[in-house]
This record gives structure tokens, C-alpha cells and sequence, in this order.
């Protein structure tokens, strides 16, 4: 007899649930049970479970026939929690709860179809501009698994059309500042009234670390003799929204970064002034481990901040300042260095990326300037 059990699923809409006993597993002689999930009344819990204990009785009852792609899901995201970072399990469950089980999650994975996982990607695709792509993997990865699991006989996610961009299809152009611009924004910031807040922004903008990296720094990490900064720990976003410090993703992540004086010298200046205002908080930053850019608590900034006070400089500035994201500092960190002649070698070992594929695709934004000396350098070479 089927055990059925009412609860509230992720979204508090009530749903009904059975578990019921199908023989005897001929491995260990343990009676053998399963279970299914996400009925929306309890009449409908009812008749499933009667047709399951009609072929467990008949025999003809197949072992996981019926499982829920969202059950397998859970399985495949079980091994896969193992092999990645906190901050990585953090955005793909999102990712997941938001876009791909509300697409698949309610539906018996044997019974998922091409159409259906075509029809999924078609959605999304018109949903967003690029994440579309890592929600099909993410997706297919799950299907793998059910694959390998014997859930199902074929992948109807390997024959999906990817969807691709009008050529016409423009991406945000505001990849980065010029340095005009860079420049520009750092009058808006009083280097003496607002010294945090410069500093923390002269690191960015000046050694294309990222948002995380930067929040991480400690004042130990900082070799004022040899004028260097390491990288070697980054913030991130943590199970429950906790704010967590972990290892950069690579070996390549972990870099000493040369400093110039300037910023050097902006570093000092805030390091003493901190040492002032914290004390009269009750904070001795003179301790091992003390953040560079802290909380009023003397703990971790959160990862909003730095953003925060970014669009409360610029957002009312659109005349000035293109809109740009604090990742965007490191693009225009990148492109500078490309336009100061830098290799793409030094760029990629300055950024901490693991390969250089990654640093052109993504970072190598060809400024206007970049395009005059292109063309300059053509009609030097022809008049010569």
C-alpha cells in the first residue's frame, strides 16, 4: 500500500508525494521501495501509485522507469558538488532553480524529448543574450548522467539547433573606459576626504584584479619594498549567501603584481588613516590577517560595495561616462595595457587567466586609438 504524503515545494505551492514498496532488491533481499513527487492533488498521487503497484504486482514494473528529471538532478549534482567550488555550487544551483528545472524539473526524464529540450533552448535564447548556452550545458550534463545511469536510452539534448545571434546582434559596447575617462573618474574622488574609497578603486583600475581579489587583500599582501601586490585568495558568494574566502580558481590566479608609486603611495596613505579611524573604533589593524578594505565591523566588505559606490559616482554622469560594471575596470585595465604596448603574454600573466584564448576573446577590446595607430602604421609601412 502507497504511503502518500502531502509538502510544500521550493515555490510554497503544496504538492503531493507516494512511496511505495515494489519487492525485493536481489542484491541485498531488502525490501525495495520507490518514490515519486510533484503531484498537484492528492487524487493524483493516488492513481499513480495504484498504476506503479499494478506492475510491481504483474512484474513488468521497471526499475527509475518513471524518474523525475529533477531527481536525477539532485544524483548528478551530488558527484558534481565534489568537483568544484562552494562559490561555483552557489551559482549553478541558482541556476538551476531559476531556468532549467522549471523547464524540465516536473517531467519523467525517459519521457523528455528532442522538441522539448529545443523548445527549452528557443526560450531561453530569447531571454537572455549569452547565458543560454551554460544553461543547455548544465542541462545536458544531467542527461549524461541519466544516460550513464541507464534512466534513459538516448541524450535528447545532443541533436538540439544552438540558437545564434543576428550578425547584426550588438553586444553591450561599453566594454571599458578610455583613459581620458579613467582619468576623469578618479576627479570625482577626494584622495584625502575619501581615501578608502580611491584606493580601493586605483588597485582596480590600475592592477586589473578582480572585484573579489581586491575585497581579499590584506595588508600582508602588500610587499611595500619591493612595491608588489599578491593574489592569492578572492570573496566570494558562499551557501546562503555567506561571504566566503576561498583559493583562486587556478594556479595562474595565484600573481605577483608590480605596483607603480602612485598607487603605492595612495596604499600608504590609507593604511595609516585606517590605523586612526579604526582604532577609534575599537579595531587594532595592526593585527595579522587585517583586511585592506573592511566593514565598519572590521570584516569582510560586501561584494556590493565596490558597485555601490561606483553608479553613485558615474550613474548621474551619463554625458561623461559610458555605464560600466566594476568587472569592466578590468577590461579597461586590459585594453590599456594593449594600447601601451603591452604583449598579450604579460597581459594574460597580469590578469591571472589561465589561457590566452581567454584574454583576447574577452578582454582584448580594440579602443579608437588602437584603430588610428592600425591604420598610421599601414601608411608609414607604404610611404616608406
Amino acid at each position: 500500500m502507497a504511503s502518500i504524503k502531502k509538502y510544500t515545494d521550493r515555490h510554497g505551492d503544496t504538492r503531493y508525494s507516494f512511496q511505495l514498496y515494489v519487492g525485493t532488491n536481489p542484491q541485498t533481499g531488502k525490501p525495495k521501495k520507490t518514490s515519486r513527487r510533484g503531484f498537484k492533488t492528492k487524487k493524483e498521487a493516488t492513481l499513480a501509485a495504484s498504476r506503479l503497484e499494478l506492475e510491481a504486482s504483474t512484474g513488468s514494473l521497471q526499475q527509475d522507469n518513471n524518474i523525475l528529471f529533477e531527481t536525477v538532478y539532485h544524483e548528478w549534482y551530488a558527484e558534481y558538488v565534489n568537483t568544484v567550488r562552494e562559490s561555483t555550487t552557489v551559482r549553478v544551483t541558482k541556476m538551476f532553480d531559476n531556468h532549467i528545472l522549471p523547464a524540465f524539473g516536473n517531467k519523467r526524464i525517459r519521457t523528455i524529448t528532442l522538441a522539448d529540450v529545443q523548445r527549452a533552448v528557443n526560450g531561453w535564447f530569447k531571454e537572455v543574450k549569452v547565458n543560454y548556452k551554460r544553461w543547455y550545458n548544465f542541462a545536458n550534463m544531467v542527461f549524461k548522467y541519466a544516460l550513464k545511469q541507464g534512466y534513459i536510452i538516448s541524450n535528447p539534448a545532443t541533436l538540439v539547433t544552438m540558437p545564434k545571434r543576428r550578425d547584426n546582434w550588438q553586444r553591450d559596447p561599453n566594454k571599458f573606459w578610455t583613459k581620458q575617462q579613467l582619468i576623469h573618474f578618479f576627479s570625482y574622488i577626494d584622495p584625502v576626504e575619501d581615501a578608502e574609497k580611491y584606493t580601493l578603486f586605483r588597485v582596480l583600475a590600475y592592477t586589473g584584479i578582480r572585484r573579489g581579489e581586491c575585497l581579499a587583500l590584506t595588508w600582508q599582501d602588500i610587499n611595500f619594498k619591493q612595491a608588489t601586490l599578491s593574489v592569492n585568495k578572492s570573496i566570494a558568494q558562499g551557501t546562503g549567501g555567506k561571504q566566503i574566502i576561498q583559493p583562486p580558481k587556478t594556479n595562474t590566479g595565484k600573481r605577483i603584481i608590480p605596483l607603480d608609486d602612485i598607487t603605492l603611495g595612495h596604499l600608504k596613505h590609507w593604511r595609516h588613516a585606517q590605523q586612526r579611524l579604526y582604532l577609534m573604533m575599537g579595531y587594532n589593524t595592526m593585527a595579522p590577517g587585517q583586511l585592506i578594505f573592511a566593514n565598519t565591523k572590521n570584516g569582510m566588505k560586501s561584494l556590493n560595495t565596490p558597485g555601490k559606490w561606483l553608479h553613485a559616482i558615474i550613474d548621474d554622469k551619463p554625458d561623461e561616462f559610458p555605464r560600466i560594471t566594476i568587472h569592466k575596470l578590468r577590461h579597461t585595465h586590459a585594453t590599456l595595457l594593449f594600447e601601451a604596448g603591452a604583449s598579450i603574454k604579460e597581459v594574460q600573466d597580469r590578469l591571472g587567466d589561465a589561457d590566452v584564448d581567454t584574454v583576447m576573446n574577452v578582454y582584448a577590446h580594440v579602443s579608437n586609438e588602437q584603430r588610428r595607430n592600425t591604420t598610421d602604421k599601414l601608411t608609414r609601412f607604404m610611404e616608406s
